[in-house]
């Protein structure tokens, strides 16, 4: 099945949005489970969207990362009591900030090695990593 990239976008910006409105949805204890509920459905959405995308050559290292996640954040999940869910919080953020460093290294990696680096490119990726870092 060939899709286009027009797809892959709208997609990742429906996933974008569903995700938003769960974090939003978390604010609140009557809203939480609908918040919790969006915000698996828009990942659900994205890593679907992502097995499918051209560029995706080497599905193991997806498959690994759920694999990690999955490792890590079940016993999370099952040992860590109400009352300690802003620490635990705090501390997943710190990983997504650890995240989104990772995320612009490789990019940057990727687009040097084809020569597609642009001045855009390279200031959103300093930008995103410098964010990153600090939140991690």
């Amino acid at each position: 099945m060939h899709l286009n990239t027009d797809f892959f976008a709208f997609a990742y910006l429906v996933a974008t949005i569903l995700f938003i409105f769960g974090l939003k949805s978390l604010s609140h204890p009557k809203t939480a489970l609908r918040g919790n509920r969006l915000s698996m459905l828009s990942m659900g959405l994205a890593v679907m969207v992502t097995f499918f995308h051209p560029s995706v050559s080497n599905y193991g290292l997806i498959l690994a990362g759920l694999g990690i996640g999955a490792l890590i954040g079940v016993p999370l999940a099952v040992r860590i009591k109400m009352t300690a869910m802003p620490q635990l919080v705090a501390m997943l953020h710190s990983f997504v900030g650890l995240a989104a460093v990772l995320v612009a290294t490789g990019t940057y990696l990727m687009h040097a090695q084809q020569g597609h680096l642009n001045a855009v490119l390279l200031l959103e990726l300093i930008i995103g990593s410098a964010i990153g870092a600090v939140t991690f």
